[in-house]
């Protein structure tokens, strides 16, 4: 039996590993978001601060199985057997969890999963012993105040940093203002004493205070003498920043953003660590206590893991290793962390996230609480208070900057890491339960805001992103708890071979949301690939043309491919096949749907003498995304008639089909090989076709009316029938406007 112990733990260790992996993937953006969000370096040199401070986080770590020692669950209550399977169900589940999380871009607690996988697994099986007739009563296995400090942690984290972020970046903005380099010369000195000197303290505080190789006296004088190491720190750098500026001209604001990054680094990877790694750790221990035992596993007591679970310096390096190169290579990372800088950034453009209701209500709420504070306040305070965060100037310079803008200026990015640092230090000093990433992450956005980046054409948007992902916080601790109680049930009662199965379970999942990810990346770098908004600003109305045409062609051979396979797996009822289809039928609509969003930018970007040019090329997106409807409103009601189990076309019906299939996709590729070539010369004969057509459809019309007067076919096929010949109709004639318009655009150019 001990063999099948020693199996179990080098599966907790492998999914350690994968927990690793997944759980930076998840947090960079509580490290990268400001640095990457400003752009105060290459993304190389930014990513090299962010792996040294991680690396050395990691070996600072203080190797103390965290969750246990705060006590989720009572050990001393719990048989080996049983803690195990606690162990296990928390890996799988979490390993499972965060993956999901990083799929979709979504930042949330690897704390709180990893606290609520362990209240689930632990109150499963507590309640399988209390079932089976043990004589302790549920509460004296569970720890129930930990679960609640943790959603008052969540809250207390939303509420708080969200206020003091907006909040102090309200007084700083008012001091700096958008136009600051003027009053960096004089106060960038102290400014970054100010700001470095927090770091610091966060640095000592949450980094390294707890560290192995900090022994107690250390610790006591850390803990006796805050208020002279803040001084001292803060003269310290004050005098050394002013003579680095003076003497290298170094970038003070720059290189207070950087410290930020990495001392933020290193807490990340000292204190969250044992986060990913503390379970693992925990059943190894257990697992010495069983070996080094006579009693069987199903009868030994765990009260040694009650006390600390200390962590040898070797596995500590290794976990940072893998932190390391998981950080340089995870894509998923960098899209947790395009998730926060897109609801940061204070410039507009493509929101991720749709309106709800609850954002327009907070909206409107907030615009007539504006409307109300403003009427209380005299015209010339409001006046100075518009001069103070006037932007145009700053807007005009990152304009001139296209692509190479950033998101956000560098006073905004280091108050983010300051604030967020300082509140981070408070609540480890007086032992409250808030969770790095929801502060780092509602800082963010309440510096945002102040900044006026949620504008009225964006506040919306950003509103909704923002309670989608406090949303996920909590669906984090629901989903840990339920995942992990089922998990732990299932192992319970299905013994080691449900872990094996499990564990294949797993494997499966992670692989589906790895193609998942793959997919979206790839149709993410095809949509880039034909971006109008990628025109270079000097670019002239020729080269629009051109980019137009490619787009268009494009869009068109999938059209036609698409139309021609959406009825051929109608014909053959093949369901399945036919629901694929019409997902790359929506994917082709978001990018012309992207197309159009682009065309504020494509238009600023042009001369004014190309007005006409932009007029051509909208008139062009504008049928091209008809067209593509048309589609749409073909091939959704075949796949919602499949999908009902209705009766198929009849022989006579599909006959028709596949003749008008044939001649619709010769007509696109006429289409499309004329708009390739700029040769518009047969374009009466294209439009013959489309009249014959046209005439052709109405002929059908009256036969499939003639069917159901003589009652020849049912009533879902019918109308089935008559919609798909009313939108081919209009995918026709759609197609001939694109033809025309483009013919239109190419005249125009050759003119």
């Amino acid at each position: 039996m001990e063999n099948i112990y020693v199996v179990l733990i080098v599966v907790l260790f492998a999914l350690a590993i994968s927990d690793l992996i997944v759980g930076v993937s998840n947090d960079a953006v509580n490290f990268l978001n400001s640095a990457m969000g400003a752009k105060v370096a290459s993304f190389k040199v930014i990513m090299i601060i962010a792996a040294v401070g991680i690396f050395i986080g990691a070996t600072f770590a203080s190797g103390m199985m965290e969750v246990a020692r705060k006590g989720i669950f009572n050990p001393q209550h719990f048989y080996f057997s049983e803690i195990m399977v606690i162990f296990l169900a928390v890996m799988i589940t979490d390993v499972l969890l965060l993956d999901v999380f990083n799929t979709f871009g979504m930042p949330t607690s690897t704390t709180v999963s990893v606290v609520f996988e362990l209240l689930g697994g632990a109150i499963a099986v507590s309640i399988i012993k209390v079932w089976q007739n043990d004589n302790l009563p549920l509460s004296d296995y569970i720890n129930t105040a930990k679960a609640l400090a943790i959603i008052a942690g969540i809250l207390l984290s939303v509420v708080v940093a969200f206020s003091v972020g907006a909040v102090v970046q309200f007084i700083t903005r008012m001091f700096f203002t958008f136009n600051y380099d003027k009053k960096l010369k004089y106060l960038a000195a102290i400014w970054g004493g100010i700001a470095i000197t927090a770091i610091t303290y966060f640095i000592i505080i949450k980094g390294v205070k707890e560290a192995s190789f900090m022994d107690d006296q250390v610790k006591a004088f850390i803990a006796d003498n805050k208020g002279k190491i803040i001084l001292i720190c803060l003269v310290g750098w004050t005098v050394l920043l002013e003579l680095l500026h003076m003497v290298f001209k170094i970038d003070i604001l720059k290189l207070t953003v950087l410290a930020g990054t990495f001392a933020l680094a290193v807490a990340f990877a000292g204190n969250d660590l044992v986060n990913f790694i503390g379970v693992p750790l925990a059943g190894l221990e257990a697992f010495k206590v069983y070996s080094s035992s006579v009693v069987a596993a199903e009868s030994l007591s765990m009260e040694s893991l009650a006390g600390a679970v200390q962590t040898d310096t070797f596995v500590l390096v290794i976990a940072g290793l893998i932190m390391v190169v998981t950080l340089w290579t995870s894509k998923k990372a960098r899209k947790v962390v395009k998730t926060s800088l897109d609801l940061s950034r204070q410039n507009e453009g493509e929101e991720r996230f749709g309106s709800s209701y609850l954002s327009r209500a907070i909206v409107h709420g907030t615009v007539n609480a504006t409307s109300l504070a403003n009427s209380l306040f005299p015209n010339r305070f409001k006046a100075f208070i518009a001069k103070r965060f006037d932007s145009t100037e700053y807007d005009e310079r990152r304009n001139a900057m296209g692509k190479e803008a950033p998101a956000f200026d560098m006073i905004r990015a280091s108050v983010n890491l300051v604030v967020a640092s300082l509140l981070i230090s408070m609540a480890t000093s007086y032992k409250l339960p808030l969770s790095t990433t929801y502060v780092t992450f509602m800082v963010a956005m309440g510096t945002s805001l102040t900044d006026g980046a949620w504008g009225r054409d964006s506040a919306v948007y950003r509103i909704t992103g923002v309670l989608s992902v406090i949303g996920g916080w909590f669906l984090t601790a629901f989903s840990a708890f339920t995942v992990a109680f089922i998990i732990a049930v299932i192992i319970s009662f299905g013994s080691f071979y449900a872990v094996f199965v499990l564990i294949i379970m797993a494997v499966i999942l992670l692989y589906r949301t790895h193609v998942v990810s793959k997919k979206r990346t790839a149709i993410e770098l095809a949509t880039k690939d034909v971006e109008l908004e990628e025109i270079d600003e000097k670019a002239l109305a020729k080269a629009l043309f051109n980019k137009c045409t490619k787009n268009v062609t494009v869009s068109l051979n999938e059209m036609s491919d698409l139309f021609s396979s959406a009825l051929t797996c109608f014909q053959a009822e093949n369901r399945k096949e036919l629901k694929m289809k019409v997902k790359d039928i929506n994917r082709i609509n978001k990018t012309i749907k992207k197309y159009k969003d682009n065309i504020y930018k494509t238009v600023k970007k042009l001369q004014e003498s190309d007005i006409d040019s932009s007029l051509h090329y909208v008139q062009v997106i504008d049928y091209l995304r008809e067209s593509a409807h048309s589609l749409t409103y073909i091939a959704k009601p075949l796949f919602a008639h499949l999908d009902n189990n209705h009766s198929p076309f009849t022989p006579d019906q599909f006959k028709e089909v596949s003749v008008l299939k044939g001649e619709v996709q010769v007509l696109i590729n006429k289409v499309v090989r004329m708009i390739h070539k700029g040769s518009f010369q047969n374009l009466e004969t294209i439009q013959l076709d489309l009249t014959a057509m046209v005439a052709d459809l109405k002929d059908l019309r009256k036969k499939q009316l003639r069917r159901i007067k003589k009652e020849k076919s049912s009533t879902h096929t019918s109308m089935l029938y008559l919609n798909f010949l009313h939108e081919t109709q209009n995918l026709i004639l759609h197609l001939g406007n694109v033809l025309k318009a483009q013919r239109d655009f190419g005249n125009y150019n050759n003119s």
